[in-house]
């Protein structure tokens, strides 16, 4: 799926208009009871990987940071885990996973590590960060997708050599790597040990599409993994879910339907799962939403249909289950991305209770008050919950609105409790 930014300068009346147009006629939401409604809102937010060659590793300094994915671990520390790219905002030339840990719950940037680095290989694009826990054993595993420094999804010159890239078009230009910490994100290892990432493509990504081309172009993710509460472990993955029943054992592939492209997962409070994508350009043409697919691993997955509620920019979005363990509470999931079908600057968290089928309640990200510097706000995100019950959230951000194609790209990093959010709009 093309990531190429399309933040767009959009007047308020223009919004305003957006939102009359395409109001939902869905059914009512259920009346709930929310008792995080009546905490006084709390937030926080900064700048946690700054872009312009502010931070650096290994010799490279990165002109962008970008595809945030985020997971905590079993200890409690926050893992994020962006793409690095060391001379452009571009989705292609060299480009490596970094990732930095996070301590004290994520409040305050000095609680953060400096940067560090997953995985690189070469000049090559190492992308699609896309963590998850293995909540039993304590591994957290590291899905991305790879392509070669001169090849890439529709073309364009390498930001590195100045050189036309080749477009992917056969299977295998596009590839699945792996690799797993065991040591609460302090280093990530191959699946051999090395320092290597491990090649997965020939299990994980099947050959031919339904109608027999080749599955050349591929993304896992990205964003955030997903373990169940029977112990299962899965990927989101372009027409597919990767998962593991047995702690990575055997790594398998569930096909879906080939209707969308970057997904989220997340498992309901009935214990169904739930695809949430971003979908493919003839079905967003159709409908400017986000794509929905419900089911489980063993009895498949139902076809992809529209929310009309979910608007959708042609973008990526994060979905997180928050709450289901805790009786003094309703379920809670919570969605976040840019609420329009035009520009990506229209951020906003979602707050469901009945198995994300309506969203009754939900808050604009614009209502923070960013710090000077922190640009315009808008794009990929990544949620997680906290040890200390709040919503963090990575966010993209653009540091020159006004020059898209070259411009710096950072990720703010937001952290806020649940009834910053109820202390929205019931809209």
């Amino acid at each position: 799926m093309n990531r190429v930014l399309k933040f767009t300068c959009v007047f308020a009346v223009i919004f305003a208009v957006e939102t009359l147009l395409f109001a939902p006629f869905a059914s009512a939401a259920p009346t709930i009871t929310d008792p995080a409604s009546a905490e006084t809102p709390t937030s926080t937010s900064f700048m946690l990987f700054k872009g312009n060659h502010a931070e650096g590793l290994n010799g490279i300094t990165h002109h962008t940071f970008r595809i945030p994915a985020i997971v905590k671990t079993n200890a409690g520390t926050l893992l994020a885990f962006t793409e690095g790219c060391a001379k452009s905002n571009k989705d292609y030339g060299n480009i490596n996973v970094m990732y930095k840990r996070g301590s004290n719950n994520g409040q305050t940037a000095g609680g953060w590590s400096t940067l560090m680095q997953a995985a690189s290989i070469g000049d090559d694009t190492i992308s699609n960060p896309t963590p998850v826990v293995d909540c039993q054993m304590g591994t957290i595993w590291l899905f991305m997708s790879w392509n070669s420094a001169n090849t890439s999804q529709s073309g364009g010159a390498n930001p590195e050599t100045g050189l036309p890239t080749t477009c992917i078009t056969q299977w295998g230009q596009r590839r699945v790597y792996v690799m797993k910490s065991d040591d609460d994100g302090m280093t990530f290892k191959g699946m051999d040990g090395s320092s290597k990432p491990t090649d997965m493509t020939a299990t994980l990504t099947p050959k031919t599409r339904a109608g027999g081309s080749a599955w050349a172009w591929d993304a896992v993710g990205p964003g955030a993994g997903l373990y169940t509460s029977d112990g299962v472990i899965i990927i989101p993955a372009q027409f597919r879910n990767i998962y593991s029943k047995d702690h990575s054992i055997m790594w398998q592939v569930q096909k879906l339907p080939e209707s969308t492209g970057e997904a989220t997962i997340a498992e309901l409070n009935d214990g169904s799962l739930y695809r949430n994508d971003r979908a493919n350009s003839t079905n967003w043409a159709a409908a400017k939403r986000r794509w929905i697919s419900r089911g489980s691993i063993s009895g498949g997955f139902s076809a992809y249909t529209s929310d009309d509620k979910l608007l959708d920019p042609e973008n990526e979005a994060s979905i997180l289950f928050y709450n289901n363990a805790e009786t003094d509470a309703p379920t809670q999931t919570i969605f976040l991305n840019s609420a329009s079908t035009v520009t990506r600057m229209k951020v906003r968290f979602r707050v469901s209770y009945d198995n994300a089928k309506t969203w009754p309640m939900s808050r604009p990200l614009s209502d923070f008050t960013l710090s000077s510097g922190s640009g315009t706000e808008g794009g990929y995100s990544s949620m997680v919950k906290t040890a200390d019950k709040n919503i963090g959230a990575m966010v993209e951000t653009n540091l020159d609105i006004s020059n898209n194609d070259v411009s710096v790209r950072g990720i703010l990093w937001h952290k806020l409790n649940l009834g910053w959010v109820l202390h929205g709009c019931a809209c």
